[in-house]
């Protein structure tokens, strides 16, 4: 019976890579599978999922509006399908986890998703809130906080490092950006910068 699967977690626990050697493992056994990932992040080089250990291959970009169901089923027309995997999965739109979920339900191909749960204020993606919620199997792959503890949480950082407590949803990057850490240092350092943004600007000296 084929299941939707959600792995997640924190920057850099190896999302990618596990799902890049999901598809060479069904590769390896003569299966075909359909690669996605989100077109807004292409850092990889556009329709590229890479790895911080250097693996790469080649997907399918999808973007809000894009017919996920349409094109897997139009995909299976030309060639069989054996698995779907979907990359960077918490860009995704409720109604894109729906589709995926009619793929596993109603096609009978098995989804494998792969995403962040929060964001830099710890807030759920649209994405991964829905998978969450709907997915017949959730993963927690690990990622490692600066203390050795387990990393759930995702602090995006500015140029010199500090923590930034506002901004929009999503703004891509990587390392130089964003930095996993436990929920206690997370909250710590998230609470710094916003009692750095409440502080009053200083008054300029008078002339």
């Amino acid at each position: 019976m084929a299941k939707l699967y959600f792995y997640y977690a924190a920057m850099n626990a190896g999302k990618s890579t596990t799902l890049l050697q999901a598809a060479f493992n069904y590769a390896e056994r003569g299966m075909q599978t359909m690669l996605w990932t989100a077109a807004l992040d292409n850092r990889m080089g556009e329709g590229t999922i890479g790895s911080r250990i250097g693996l790469e291959a080649q997907a399918h970009r999808y973007e809000a509006e894009t017919d996920i169901e349409a094109a897997i089923l139009a995909e299976r027309e030309n060639r069989a399908l054996d698995c779907v995997l979907v990359d960077e999965a918490q860009f995704l739109s409720e109604a894109q986890v729906l589709q995926l979920a009619d793929i596993t339900d109603k096609a009978h191909i098995p989804v494998l998703c792969y995403g962040l749960r929060t964001d830099f204020q710890g807030k759920l993606f649209p994405g991964s809130a829905a998978l969450l919620a709907i997915a017949d199997s959730l993963v927690e792959l690990k990622a490692v906080c600066e203390c050795g503890r387990k990393a759930t949480m995702n602090l995006r950082t500015d140029s010199e490092g500090n923590a930034v407590a506002a901004g929009a949803q999503t703004e891509i990057g990587g390392n130089d950006r964003y930095v996993a850490l436990c929920r206690r240092h997370f909250r710590e350092r998230l609470a710094d910068a916003e009692a750095r943004l409440a502080q009053p600007m200083a008054e300029p000296l008078a002339q």
